[in-house]
């Protein structure tokens, strides 16, 4: 299902910065940026993320602006000891009395080393932002879900009439039937065999019986009418039960005999198509 959610927060290392997106994917699949100070909590967002969807392509990005502080550096007096040491013993192998540049001693690597920052605070907050981002993203998805629920709950009501409708109106398709193929026989001058056209007036009733193909739509419609209420990721068995809805709504249009019952049909697919669009962003 579609979602955006984005948050928030500050402290004195600076400002984090936390989006989500997720669109409709057949399986979850969590796409994530972080900074280099943050890269350390990769497995931890991701696992507050599997934990709290099921399906999605999720993108998903922190950003950190620290704020500017000067900077702080450390000596490595040891090493500094050392290099002195070596200095002075190679002035002394060569006679020499030079002094010792301090520059040229700093600017040896290693000399001077970046104070070593405390990131705890800001991983303990990027960690927690977001964890609040992803329920801001679930109440928003679960509003869209409700709001998709009341769509697709609509459609269901005005097929289970279309359905009603055409099983009301079979008896006045098979009598219209039997009507027309007596007028037929009438029309050619010749006198029917009774038992004989009751036998193919069965035959051709049996050959657009839609029955079975109304059951089933009726069915389909009473187990989307449970899933779209229950709790439980839905999305995939909702989709499959958009392909059986179809296949049944095809076939009830090529046995219909009758205007009304193939208008009815094309109606149906209609509905259909417009639960299936609306299927494919649910989770």
């Amino acid at each position: 299902m579609t979602g955006f959610a984005r948050r928030e927060c500050q402290g004195p290392w600076g400002t984090l910065t936390c989006e989500l997106r997720t669109v409709n994917h057949r399986y979850l699949e969590v796409s994530l940026r972080l900074p280099d100070e943050l890269k350390g909590l990769d497995s931890d967002i991701r696992q507050t993320i599997n934990a709290a969807l099921r399906r999605g392509k999720v993108d998903a990005n922190l950003y950190l602006k620290s704020i500017n502080t000067a900077p702080t550096f450390e000596l490595n007096q040891e090493l500094i000891d050392h290099l002195v040491q070596k200095l002075r013993a190679v002035n002394a192998s060569m006679g020499s009395d030079s002094a010792i540049n301090p520059v040229d001693v700093l600017r040896w690597p290693g000399v001077i080393r970046e104070g070593e920052r405390d990131l705890q605070p800001v991983l303990a907050a990027a960690l927690e932002l977001s964890a609040s981002t992803v329920n801001e993203l679930n109440e928003m998805r679960a509003r869209e879900g409700a709001r998709m629920r009341e769509v697709i709950k609509q459609r269901c009501d005005a097929m289970q009439t279309t359905v009603n409708a055409v099983r009301t109106r079979l008896p006045e398709i098979a009598a219209r039937i039997r009507t027309r193929v007596t007028e037929r026989i009438a029309a050619l001058g010749a006198t029917p065999d009774n038992e004989r056209l009751e036998q193919e007036l069965v035959l051709y009733a049996h050959k657009m019986d839609v029955d079975e193909e109304l059951d089933r739509l009726r069915s389909h419609l009473t187990e989307i009418a449970g899933i779209i209420d229950s709790k439980e990721p839905a999305g995939r068995r909702l989709d499959f039960l958009m392909q059986e809805l179809n296949r049944e709504a095809n076939t009830l249009s090529s046995k219909s005999q009758d205007v009304e019952t193939t208008r009815a049909a094309v109606d149906l697919k209609v509905l259909i198509e417009q639960m299936r669009e609306q299927v494919q962003n649910i989770e």
